[in-house]
């Protein structure tokens, strides 16, 4: 018998497993809402199979994409559950956590309880910033889940790469980033800052900025175009790997209109146009949630015929 035997969780030792499912396509699934505005569980799972049946091999359940600021914490407690079920064990699951420091614990707690392996932190939308205090809130969150790998969403330009490394000498199980500031030279000095060997860095502004950031370091990247055509995602994950430059900057060439278009007026409408190529694709409904709204009939066309154009 083993008398060191706890039923505390055991602290993860080998981080390099989690390391390894960040350098991908991490997708940022869609949140589906049913006809009377509640979640579609049916059709939110639907797009899930459809993502992992597509070849994608790390998902984050609450993130952007998936209206995360839009959800209730009980929305969002459903949204990790039905994505850890849906996905069993075929995918890495990384857990969009944020808000007050009880709140991103308690959702991180309850991530790990539900059987995800890391959570993603939200970049603190208090107005109030302070390096010292980024440091605390994400130590906080760190700590609380010692067993999880924890990824940092990173899009203040004034944080300095030092205070990250500062951040992991006293977390250990703070092992990637997810940096979307748009300035690749920043994010490359950033990166050397904190130690470019000692994180997993994504580039968290999806493809437009992928083949820049990972010229400069980065060896994944998030999307949320990945709902709509996982095998166009892959295809640009797959050439940056191999050092084709040429063949990547084909997808991006590719995407670029649709990507635009999300990138629009301070990213206005980033999930509509996911949604609404989705809606297109006859996979789910439009609507989104304040403070996002659906696009114009004008618009819509658009979106349809970019998506048209793809091989989907």
């Amino acid at each position: 018998m083993n008398h060191q035997h706890t039923d505390e969780r055991p602290v993860r030792m080998d981080l390099t497993p989690l390391k390894a499912a960040l350098a991908d396509v991490v997708a940022i699934p869609v949140t589906p809402f049913a006809e009377d505005g509640t979640i579609d569980t049916a059709a939110h799972r639907g797009l899930l199979r459809r993502l992992l049946d597509g070849g994608v091999r790390i998902l984050t359940p609450n993130g952007n994409t998936g209206e995360f600021y839009a959800l209730t914490p009980e929305e969002r407690r459903t949204v990790t559950e039905l994505t850890i079920d849906e996905v069993g064990g075929r995918a890495t699951i990384l857990v969009g956590v944020g808000h007050d420091v009880p709140t991103a614990v308690a959702a991180a707690e309850h991530a790990r309880d539900a059987g995800a392996e890391m959570v993603m932190v939200h970049q603190p939308v208090h107005p109030y910033v302070s390096q010292d205090g980024w440091v605390d809130y994400h130590r906080a969150i760190a700590e609380a889940v010692p067993g999880l790998g924890v990824v940092p969403y990173i899009r203040n330009p004034q944080l300095g790469g030092e205070r990250l490394a500062e951040l992991a000498e006293i977390c250990p199980n703070v092992i990637g980033v997810k940096y979307a500031v748009p300035d690749a030279a920043r994010f490359a000095a950033f990166a050397r800052d904190a130690g470019l060997d000692r994180f997993v860095w994504i580039a968290g502004l999806a493809e437009l900025y992928a083949p820049a950031y990972f010229s400069a370091g980065a060896t994944g990247f998030t999307s949320g175009l990945v709902n709509v055509a996982p095998g166009v995602s892959l295809a640009m994950l797959e050439a940056l790997r191999a050092g084709d430059h040429s063949s990547a900057m084909k997808v991006w060439e590719q995407i670029r209109r649709f990507e635009e278009l999300r990138a629009d007026q301070q990213s206005a409408n980033n999930v509509t146009v996911v949604k609404e190529a989705l809606a297109a694709l006859g996979l789910c409904r439009r609507e989104v949630r304040p403070p996002s709204r659906v696009l114009p009939e004008g618009q819509r066309a658009e979106v349809a015929a970019e998506v048209a154009g793809w091989s989907i």
